[in-house]
C-alpha cells in the first residue's frame, strides 16, 4: 500500500510566528499530538509536537542550567535550550529538520523512516507543499481495515490450508521444516515435532494465523533444551498433563 491510501488528507498547520498559547490551543482543540509550521509562502519550515513542551519553565521542567564552563564552550547549546524552555514562538521551539515523504512511498519505507527518525508522524510533500499527514494512528487504522474478517471468503479445503502453511514455512529461514509436522482437519491444524529455538514456537503459531479457513491451532511440539538437554512440551501439552493429573 501508498502513502497517500492511509495518510489523512485534512492537515491542520500553524506558523512560525503562532504565539505558544496559540499552538497548544490548536493541537487541545484539534486533539492532535503534533502540528506541521508552514510558512506564508506554504513551505514546510519545521514540526512542533508534545516533546516540544517537555521542558518548559513554566512547568518547572526546565533542564537544569549548564556550569559556566560548559556554557562558555558550548554557548548555542545553551541558548537553543533556554529559547525552548522560556520561548513564546513556535519558530523558537519548533523542530527545523523534517522528515517528509512522498505520496507514492510505500507505507513500508514510511514505517521505516518513522522508526529510523523516532518520530510518530511524517508530512506528505507533493510539489513542496504539504499535501497530508501520515501519523502512527493512520497505520493502525489501515491496519485494523486489513486484518479485519471478510464475511464475503469462502472458506478453504484443508488440504489448501496445509499446503499455505507449508509454503510459508518454507519461504522462512528460521522455520525448522524437517522437524515439524502439519495435520489439519475440518479446519484445525495440529503442529507436530521438534523445535530448534523456544522462540520458534510464536512464529509458526502466527503462520497459521494468517491461512484463510483455520478455525483452530493446536501446538503439540516440544522444545529440547540445548544446554540440559531437557525435553519441554508446549504450554497447551504440559497444561493438558496438569489437568489429567489433577483429576486422578
Amino acid at each position: 500500500m501508498r502513502v497517500r491510501d492511509s495518510m489523512s488528507k485534512s492537515v491542520v498547520s500553524i506558523s512560525p510566528s503562532t504565539t505558544i498559547a496559540e499552538a497548544l490551543d490548536t493541537m487541545v482543540r484539534s486533539r492532535l499530538s503534533g502540528l506541521p509550521v508552514i510558512d506564508d509562502v506554504g513551505r514546510l519550515v519545521g514540526m512542533v509536537s508534545e516533546g516540544d513542551f517537555l521542558r518548559r519553565s513554566e512547568l518547572g521542567a526546565e533542564k537544569p542550567s549548564s556550569s559556566w564552563i560548559a556554557s562558555l564552550l558550548m554557548p548555542g547549546k545553551a541558548a537553543k535550550a533556554y529559547a525552548r524552555a522560556h520561548g513564546r514562538r513556535v519558530d523558537e521551539i519548533m523542530s527545523g529538520n523534517v522528515a517528509t515523504v512522498e505520496p507514492n512511498a510505500s507505507l513500508g519505507e514510511a514505517a521505516a523512516l518513522m522508526e529510523k527518525r523516532r518520530v510518530k508522524r511524517l508530512p506528505v510533500v507533493e510539489d513542496e507543499r504539504v499535501v497530508g499527514i501520515l501519523s502512527r494512528s493512520d497505520f493502525m487504522r489501515t491496519l485494523a481495515e486489513i486484518v479485519r474478517p471478510n464475511a464475503d471468503e469462502q472458506p478453504a479445503s484443508d488440504e489448501d490450508i496445509k499446503q499455505c502453511i507449508v509454503a510459508e514455512l518454507h519461504a522462512q529461514p528460521w522455520a525448522p521444516v524437517a522437524s515439524i509436522d502439519v495435520a489439519v482437519k475440518d479446519g484445525v491444524v495440529s503442529f507436530h515435532g521438534v523445535l530448534t529455538d523456544e522462540r520458534q514456537r510464536h512464529a509458526i503459531r502466527a503462520v497459521a494465523e494468517n491461512v484463510q479457513g483455520v478455525r483452530k491451532i493446536h501446538d503439540h511440539m516440544v522444545w529440547t533444551d540445548p544446554f540440559t538437554a531437557t525435553v519441554i512440551p508446549s504450554p497447551e501439552d504440559e497444561e493438558n498433563e496438569q489437568t489429567a493429573a489433577a483429576r486422578m
